[in-house]
């Protein structure tokens, strides 16, 4: 076991994509005098509960091309980090009954093909002929984009976790951060559950956490934790293969293949934000009512587990990338709202390019930690 460093030119807090991807990049481009500390083990958090969708149906020009590049990094992953991740593209299918809601989904193809996103637009006719289990009878319309579709996210962070240590990067899992050590508005050190790390710069990827560790360092950071249930089903093979991602938008309900069974999920609007954890069987009912109602065929299937994960939700479920201006040297990427793993790869890159040049190519001014004031003028919320 590496010796504890005393001090570091970048403290990294979080084990997830978020956190392995920026200390390879910042590693890979030479910055290895990096710490990198996890409450847990690497990847038990919101990264590996996650189910790993990878997606490019998105409606803001600023998430699409997170996607792009990170899909990019994902096709690559095995040739440039050797690991495969089990990446597969099956595609995602969005679905809605409701007529204003089918204008949206109209209105993001546009600005998604703009960015050169292959997507489809298809009636319900066209879907049924296609996906012949899905119940269509209350369907307005779907959208598809056949390069979507998901990965292994616990591969995913240990393949950049392990390329990062092996270039240098020290990395220790169960070491809670307790505080932020401050003089004046710069950031000095980093006191956890083994001992302090003295440093200049300090990476907030802490997920669901972020808001806790932003406040270590006086900082008040709009992320809130909210628990998010996935199911999975014993094998069953109804269903013809690919099963690819499909989004009932109305209720907020998913499903996809995951071999040899299918995942199913969905959001409750009505929880409160917490940690909880635990697995509910009157909500497991609902989701499955959801998924017989658009797969009959589902009626057959057992579910074989349960899990609970958490998202880190914003006001506009847009994530915070960045510097915070009143902290120098505190640098955010959390809030992902459900869209952290598919985007780690960009953010990783982004953020080791903002530590490293003080700058970045990719126009962050959409997940700016000042724009919340502007939304509370009245900014509409772009996902």
């Amino acid at each position: 076991m590496a010796a504890w460093r005393t001090s570091a030119e970048v403290v990294i807090i979080g084990g997830g994509i978020m956190g392995s991807s920026t200390a390879y990049y910042l590693a890979k481009r030479g910055l290895t005098d990096v710490v990198l500390l996890e409450r847990d083990l690497l990847a038990q958090g919101s990264t590996g509960l996650s189910v790993g969708g990878i997606r490019q149906q998105f409606s803001h020009p600023a998430n699409i091309k997170l996607s792009q590049e990170s899909v990019r990094v994902f096709e690559l992953f095995g040739e440039e980090l050797g690991v495969d991740i089990n990446f597969r593209q099956p595609g995602y299918l969005f679905l809605t009954g409701k007529e204003e809601t089918w204008k949206e989904f109209l209105s993001s193809v546009e600005t998604q093909r703009r960015f050169g996103v292959s997507v489809e637009t298809l009636t319900p006719e066209e879907i049924s002929r296609r996906w012949s289990y899905l119940n269509v009878a209350d369907v307005r319309g779907g959208t598809f984009g056949p390069k979507d579709g998901h990965a292994d996210p616990y591969l995913a962070t240990m393949g950049f976790a392990r390329r990062a240590r092996a270039l240098g990067v020290s990395i220790e899992e169960l070491t809670r951060v307790t505080g932020i050590h401050t003089s004046g508005r710069r950031i000095r050190a980093v006191a956890t559950s083994r001992g302090p790390v003295s440093c200049s710069i300090v990476v907030n990827a802490a997920g669901p956490w972020a808001a806790e560790v932003a406040g270590m360092a006086g900082i008040e950071l709009p992320v809130l934790p909210y628990r998010r249930q996935v199911f999975m089903t014993t094998a069953f093979d109804a269903l013809p293969k690919p099963v690819p991602m499909i989004i009932d938008q109305d209720v907020s309900f998913y499903l996809r293949g995951a071999e040899p069974g299918i995942i199913l999920g969905m959001s409750d609007p009505g929880e409160p934000s917490s940690f909880h954890l635990h697995v509910d069987r009157e909500f497991m009912e609902k989701v499955v009512e959801a998924a017989v109602h658009r797969v009959p065929a589902l009626e057959s299937a057992r579910i074989l587990r349960g899990w609970a994960g958490l998202y880190e939700v914003t006001p506009d479920d847009n994530p915070i990338i960045g510097e915070i201006p009143a902290r120098p040297g505190f640098f955010c990427a959390c809030g992902f709202s459900g869209h952290g793993f598919q985007h780690g790869p960009a953010v990783g890159r982004i953020l080791s390019q903002l530590i490293l040049e003080g700058s970045t190519d990719f126009d962050l001014t959409p997940f700016a930690y000042d724009r919340f004031g502007r939304l509370a003028e009245g900014e509409k919320k772009v996902v």
